[in-house]
């Protein structure tokens, strides 16, 4: 595939295009990453240094891969973190003319807006303009639980009603979802789900909860579920192997004892998953 991934950048450590382009050149692709900013390395640590990049340079970014012709080569767009509507809208221009240009191109959006325990962590407005504007127009989301519940607009605390949200989710445009982090009656203490959903049925794979929360896992976790569902054509397929790899890293991250993703480290378990959880059918 070639992949035209719009995200954020760091020197140091992984989130990001910095957490998702490897994964991708790991598994074979092309990836064309434009920057939204390029900064010394993730907020997490409460200090950074670096330029946050105009929307309109970023245009400009865009408009010079245009002028080469290859837009139409693109296979998907890619994007993660937006944290102002005017970059959405440069998201949004670029994912139109790469769909103009090849109609087979998909556009994979992670929508980052909040999470359990922390609440919203983006500007506001950030999240109605992904629910409004930015979702009904990708093909593929990648929410966790907390970011479903607001796009459905609803509290789910059962697989059922985690499944009507995301029904609710994909009647307004996307036709693939994957829900991550999710924790519900049924899931066995010490242990949390991914959830994938498609016209094709929907399926759940359990893992064991790790004692650890790395920033840019969902940027990997976005970034691989793109790819391998690009190239099997399967949900379920493109969930096993993506959650293989990513609680692979996940693993080698808290045996390293580091707050950074230990992607080149456990990057033959990106080439090649393990296949130590199967998913399940649930509809």
């Amino acid at each position: 595939m070639k992949i035209l991934s719009i995200q954020s950048s760091v020197a140091y450590g992984h989130v990001g295009n910095s957490a998702a382009v490897f994964p991708l050149q790991r598994l074979g692709h092309e990836v064309w990453p434009v920057l939204t900013v390029h900064f010394s390395n993730h907020t997490g640590y409460g200090a950074w240094r670096g330029p946050l990049l105009a929307p309109a340079d970023v245009a400009e970014v865009i408009a010079g891969i245009a002028d080469r012709g290859v837009l139409g080569d693109a296979d998907a767009v890619l994007s993660g973190y937006q944290g102002d509507p005017a970059m959405g809208a440069v998201i949004l221009d670029a994912m139109t003319l790469v769909k103009t240009a090849n109609p087979d191109a998909v556009y994979c959006c992670d929508p980052v807006m909040g999470d359990v325990g922390r609440g919203m962590f983006v500007r506001p407005g950030i999240p109605e303009y992904l629910r409004d504007v930015v979702v009904p127009r990708a093909d593929i989301i990648t929410p966790n639980h907390f970011e479903l519940d607001f796009l459905a607009g609803r509290t789910t605390t059962t697989l059922p009603e985690v499944l009507a949200a995301v029904d609710m989710v994909r009647a307004t445009g996307p036709r693939h979802v994957l829900v991550t982090s999710v924790l519900h009656g049924d899931v066995p203490e010490g242990s949390l789900e991914v959830v994938a959903v498609s016209d094709e049925g929907a399926w759940a794979l359990t893992t064991p909860l790790l004692p650890i929360t790395p920033n840019g896992g969902g940027d990997v976790t976005a970034a691989l579920y793109l790819a391998h569902l690009s190239t099997t054509g399967s949900p379920a397929t493109a969930l096993e192997r993506t959650i293989n790899s990513v609680f692979a890293v996940l693993e080698a991250t808290l045996a390293a004892g580091t707050r950074e993703l230990q992607l080149i480290a456990a990057q033959d378990a990106i080439a090649a998953p393990p296949a130590r959880f199967a998913a399940r059918r649930v509809r």
